[in-house]
């Protein structure tokens, strides 16, 4: 039994009796959450499609199972833990996303205006590619020559920091439980790593490297001369020849 399902049986029992207490509605608040990190696995065709999210009476009786997944961080599967690293493809949810759901949970989880629905999505981005070469880091790492770090993958628990030749000290990457498999991690924005800057990690990680991109080469214009000094140019050197 999936911690869905289960969290289910203990929640229908409660559902012929619902006292509404909160103004977040499903409608209004929680169908866009529910929209922009949910439905591409929980729809027909996704890798949940057996808790489907799209409407209202498809959600309700997951309000429960869905306040405690979202407490617990384990739905959406995001792995990160939020303020070490930022990343593009971040489909963890925010504190105030998590304050919704719950309060919408809690407060008998009221549908609200239909009229309010946003227009479901009915296209999906792909999962992330991360950009450059893959190297797998043990432990330590140190940079050669310079480049920039992409994205990082790993399911492992660990943590992993740059550390630049400065002193400076950037967090890269936390994940604090064990994922189910690995993830992709892409930056938000690629660090620039100079020489002799490291990456550590407690458990190995794949790190994805890609050298700087080089500065176009501009030569130096010099104008050709003009009619007037190529005019000046030749009479002197018809007036040489005069003499």
């Amino acid at each position: 039994m999936s911690k869905f399902a289960a969290l289910l049986v203990f929640a229908l029992p409660a559902l012929a009796h619902v006292t509404i207490s909160t103004k977040i509605t499903f409608s209004r608040e929680v169908s866009r959450i529910v929209y922009k990190r949910c439905l591409s696995c929980h729809r027909p065709g996704g890798t949940a499609a057996s808790v489907p999210l799209k409407t209202y009476e498809q959600a309700r009786p997951w309000a429960t199972a869905i306040k405690e997944m979202a407490l617990n961080r384990q739905m959406p599967p995001w792995g990160a833990v939020k303020g070490f690293g930022e990343f593009a493809n971040d489909q963890g949810l925010t504190q105030d996303e998590i304050n919704l759901i719950a309060e919408w949970a809690e407060g008998g989880a009221p549908e609200g205006d239909p009229a309010l629905l946003p227009e479901a999505p009915t296209e999906f981005a792909e999962a992330a590619t991360p950009v450059g070469k893959a190297v797998a880091i043990q432990k330590l790492y140190r940079v050669g020559s310079a480049t920039s770090l992409t994205a990082l993958a790993t399911g492992a628990p660990t943590q992993v920091v740059a550390t630049l030749p400065s002193g400076e000290v950037a967090p890269l990457l936390w994940i604090a439980t064990r994922q189910k498999e690995a993830q992709t991690f892409i930056l938000a924005a690629p660090l620039r790593l100079p020489a002799g800057s490291t990456i550590s990690t407690t458990e190995p990680v794949t790190a994805y490297f890609k050298g700087p991109s080089r500065p176009r080469q501009t030569r130096k214009y010099s104008p050709r001369p003009d009619a007037q000094t190529a005019s000046t140019h030749g009479a002197g050197q018809a007036s040489g020849k005069s003499h």
